[in-house]
């Protein structure tokens, strides 16, 4: 007997000192074997058996004696878990002599399950790049190279030291997920992951977030869009919003010149010695591999000497008050006679399209300076001259710049498509007036302006009102809306 206590005090003994070696204990006859210690996720096999297998009736296994189900022999723990950890022992009867029975019960192990800490934290992005398109989806990924059970993972961004957001776990991967990313959005972010073993954090990681291109806006270096043979006119092309580096390309008459890039962003330009073959249609294209886009479509004038006529004061080169050049001086033109033909020949003179409009030369402001020449009384073209010059002149007489003519070519938009706000107007004879929601007055020579009332085509319920006191023609129109009032010199 105490040989047999020995060896099992020698037995513990040697369990003791090896502890992650399967231990037998003995009671009697009967034994156990399996770890002291575990970790988890692994697998734990305990097995019981006696020195005469043969003799066992009924084996059972318990864990803090609860009964456990087993397959013979053997009790496995597949995923080991830190609620597998415990005191396990084994049961069995075994037949003594004939009809009687034993029941021998080995001693307690106990089992330690001891979980792997978290550690190899890493955050990586979602598409695999340091850069990100504005509008796209960013996915953060958090992951961890060792750790066992239930990992909570946490996301911040480090400049701004914002918490994004949280998520716990059994897994060794979790993803936060951005689902539109904005400008904002740039800037270092990391993430941490414990599972109770301590806090271990990630290396940050730099989003940078890419604009993609809009569409680039086209202008020309030349006031009006207009040059002459030999100038150098700078093309330049810009998108502002997009993300450097950005590769521009011009093209005329959708043939294309050149390109230019812009390492930082911005814009570029192309610099064109012109020639009258260069007149015509330009645009430019902004590309920063995200995808290309075109600018509309810009026109170009390009014409070979420099012009005896322009239009001033309008609100492009096609519409204004006509003035000629005479010996280095410019002049107005009298409105005598100026018809639609006159106009025709001005408007094809400077490459503006067909005839729209005449106009009173005073609507532009500011008006002719009172020292400034008329040089033409009537011009009597009959609307196939190439120019002006070509037609036959009646030189002034008594012509003043409440007489100046105007001209509105369909080169860009006219000033009837124009939103104009109401307002008071000295008008000559021959004027137009335009008011928000109003039509177009064009009186000819001659007129009896107590008959202007015919001229009008207002809104439907439009009041008119037409008055003449002497030189003075007034026009009021009363609306719902406040009044407006008009106002022509008579002749």
């Amino acid at each position: 007997m105490e040989d047999e206590l020995l060896n099992r005090s020698q037995r513990a003994w040697i369990g003791q000192e090896a502890s992650e070696a399967p231990i037998s204990v003995q009671s009697d006859w009967l034994s156990i074997d399996m770890p002291y210690y575990a970790y988890e996720g692994d697998q734990v096999v305990v097995r019981c058996s006696g020195r005469d297998n043969n003799k066992i009736k009924r084996l059972t296994f318990y864990k803090d004696g609860a009964w456990l189900p087993a397959y013979y022999n053997t009790y496995i723990i597949s995923n080991a878990r830190p609620s597998d950890s415990g005191s396990y022992y084994c049961k069995a009867k075994r037949r003594v002599f004939l009809f009687i029975d034993d029941t021998e019960q080995t001693r307690s192990v106990w089992l330690t399950v001891q979980g792997i800490p978290v550690s190899g934290v890493f955050l990586e992005t979602q598409p695999q790049r340091d850069q990100v398109v504005k509008g796209e989806t960013l996915v953060l990924v958090c992951s961890v190279a060792k750790g066992t059970g239930k990992t909570k993972f946490f996301w911040h961004r480090e400049d701004t030291r914002e918490s994004l957001g949280q998520k716990s776990q059994r897994s060794q991967r979790a993803e936060l997920e951005i689902p539109v990313i904005r400008e904002s959005h740039a800037g270092r972010y990391y993430c941490t992951a414990d599972n109770g073993y301590g806090l271990i954090q990630s290396q940050a990681v730099i989003v940078t977030v890419r604009i993609p291109v809009s569409r680039p806006v086209l202008t020309f270096s030349v006031p009006g869009a207009q040059a002459l043979t030999g100038d150098v006119v700078e093309l330049r092309c810009e998108d502002k919003g997009a993300s450097p580096p950005i590769l521009y390309r011009f093209y005329h008459e959708n043939v294309p010149l050149g390109n230019t890039a812009a390492p930082f962003g911005g814009g570029a330009s192309f610099n064109l010695s012109v020639t009258a073959r260069h007149s015509g249609t330009y645009a430019c294209e902004a590309d920063n591999g995200l995808g290309a886009l075109r600018s509309d479509m810009a026109l170009l004038y390009v014409t070979e000497f420099p012009p005896k006529i322009r239009l001033v004061n309008g609100p492009h080169r096609c519409e204004g008050r006509v003035e000629v050049e005479k010996e280095g001086h410019w002049g107005t033109v009298c409105d005598d006679g100026w018809d639609m033909k006159d106009v025709a020949v001005v408007c094809r003179e400077l490459g503006c399209g067909a005839a729209k409009h005449t106009p009173a030369g005073m609507l532009y402001l500011p008006v002719a300076e009172e020292d400034q020449p008329v040089f033409i009384q009537v011009a009597l073209c009959n609307g196939t001259e190439a120019a002006l010059a070509e037609c036959e002149q009646v030189e002034t007489f008594d012509c003043g710049h409440d007489e100046d003519a105007g001209a509105v070519c369909e080169g860009s938009a006219s000033l009837e498509n124009q939103s104009v706000t109401p307002c008071v107007h000295l008008l000559s004879p021959k004027s137009r007036v335009i008011t928000e929601s109003h039509s177009i007055l064009y009186p000819e020579q001659g007129t009896d302006f107590s008959q202007a009332s015919a001229l009008l085509t207002p809104p439907e319920k439009a009041d008119i009102k037409v008055t003449q006191d002497f030189l003075i023609f007034t026009v009021i129109l009363t609306y719902q809306q406040p009044l407006t009032q008009l106002t022509t010199r008579s002749r």
